[in-house]
């Protein structure tokens, strides 16, 4: 696989050229859409005085309503070509870049059973899609991953149905070929920075109550990360010297959530970055984008982790 460096040079290089051509149409989108949406607004508007005698708020939401909705068909419309070019002239080409054994496709996303096996969410999704699957091998490590959207079932104040997000980001499984005896869960360690040391610690006990609260040795870590095992001793195994601080420095790096699970012979991640990482926005320059390099950060990531357990020799001699 091609170093992150590597991967830079051919992403800024060879597909910068497709990328000024896409500004160009990004531009011509964005502009459309400013006057459309202006010219479609003094219309809502406009039809809503003259037709609508009902009281002011109804009235507002009314307008709300309508105008959400027909600037959201507008978006996709307008849209919808220039995003399926990006994604293959731009993402196609790099995601083969990184490996040619790399399959890619737009349309589909990781099974909703990756999702319940990896124990990282306790709440069990109502819904869930995505879209821009890639998959295939590495190393002889199998690997997927995808964006995720998960969310579950609720009820509003009004007992009206509504939909809660559980995760939404990029998730990814990579099979690892060696069973674990026990079951390690990582989780951005959100309690102890909200509640403080005391709380937090309590809260963190209390989360997950079949799993232990495994205490480790590095402070930095522990300020960023909270770790759940069934086995003590395998999750110090586990999490190395080495492996602490390479999910230190991605952390610093990507500023996003970072959720990792170490089940059965799989390793789990999800990053929540509350977004499409592969949709690029018509309000954002794609010569200023970074969303391409931060997958290719993830996936680096990811198989540093499965390189660095295949060379712990002492994690795999006690099982």
């Amino acid at each position: 696989m091609k170093t992150i460096s590597e991967l830079t040079t051919f992403y800024y290089n060879k597909l910068h050229p497709t990328i000024e051509k896409l500004e160009d149409e990004r531009k011509t989108i964005q502009k459309r859409l400013i006057s459309f949406g202006l010219l479609y607004g003094v219309v809502v508007v406009g039809t809503a005085f003259l037709f609508f005698k009902t009281p002011q708020a109804i009235f507002f939401i009314y307008i709300a309503i309508l105008f959400i909705a027909g600037m959201s068909y507008l978006y996709n419309y307008l849209t919808k070509t220039y995003v399926q070019k990006f994604k293959q002239e731009v993402m196609a080409p790099l995601i083969h870049e990184i490996d040619e054994n790399l399959n890619y496709q737009p349309t589909k996303h990781l099974p909703e059973a990756h999702f319940i096996r990896s124990k990282l969410f306790a709440s069990r999704p109502d819904i869930i899609s995505g879209n821009d699957l890639v998959s295939g091998k590495i190393d002889d490590v199998d690997i997927a991953f995808s964006d995720l959207h998960a969310q579950r079932e609720s009820q509003d104040e009004d007992a009206e149905d509504d939909f809660e997000t559980i995760f939404m980001g990029l998730f990814l499984v990579a099979d690892f070929h060696k069973n674990f005896k026990g079951e390690t869960i990582i989780l951005p360690d959100s309690a102890q920075k909200i509640f403080g040391n005391v709380i937090g610690h309590w809260l963190q006990a209390n989360t997950t109550s079949h799993y232990e609260l495994i205490k480790m040795d590095n402070i930095a870590f522990e300020k960023e990360f909270v770790v759940y095992g069934s086995d003590q001793i395998e999750a110090r195994y586990i999490l190395s010297h080495t492996l602490m601080q390479k999910l230190l420095e991605y952390k610093q790096r990507s500023k996003y959530p970072l959720y990792i699970s170490f089940v059965g012979g799989k390793i789990y991640m999800a990053i929540a970055y509350y977004n499409d990482m592969f949709e690029p926005s018509v309000f954002h320059s794609l010569l200023e984008y970074k969303i391409a390099i931060q997958y290719i950060q993830t996936l680096h990531l990811a198989l540093s982790i499965v390189e660095e357990l295949q060379l712990n020799q002492k994690l795999w001699s006690k099982i």
